[in-house]
């Protein structure tokens, strides 16, 4: 089992970006999965998550109203969309699965991806 996020960069305060999370060897129906960031000297903060009936579970009321998580079964790929970006979501995103159920707390997933920057500055 692989989770390969990616998509990641600099972009302005105000600016968009979407993260990619490519996940092998199970199929997205079978796994939540949810994204993460982490900024340095801080947690891993729970974003959303998308369940195994791919309904959308928010845990950051920061984010609320700006990102969006979706699927493709077909290229077995979670997208985080990101809208209005500000320098506060500055952090390293990540994505990981669960065989259960979407949970805000990360020690209850799985599997893991590697992390992708994201770095919001004018």
């Amino acid at each position: 089992v692989q989770l390969q996020a990616s998509g990641g960069g600099v972009v302005q305060p105000g600016g968009s970006l979407r993260l990619s999370c490519v996940v092998s060897g199970f199929k997205l129906d079978y796994y939540a999965i949810g994204w993460f960031r982490q900024a340095p000297g801080k947690g891993r903060e729970g974003l959303l998550c998308i369940t195994r009936t791919f309904a959308t579970v928010y845990y950051g009321d920061s984010v609320e109203g700006r990102f969006t998580i979706s699927s493709d079964n077909a290229k077995s790929t979670v997208y985080l969309q990101m809208n209005g970006l500000a320098v506060e979501d500055t952090a390293t995103y990540f994505c990981a699965a669960s065989a259960g159920l979407c949970y805000s707390d990360p020690s209850l997933y799985d599997f893991w991806g590697q992390g992708t920057q994201v770095t919001v500055s004018s």
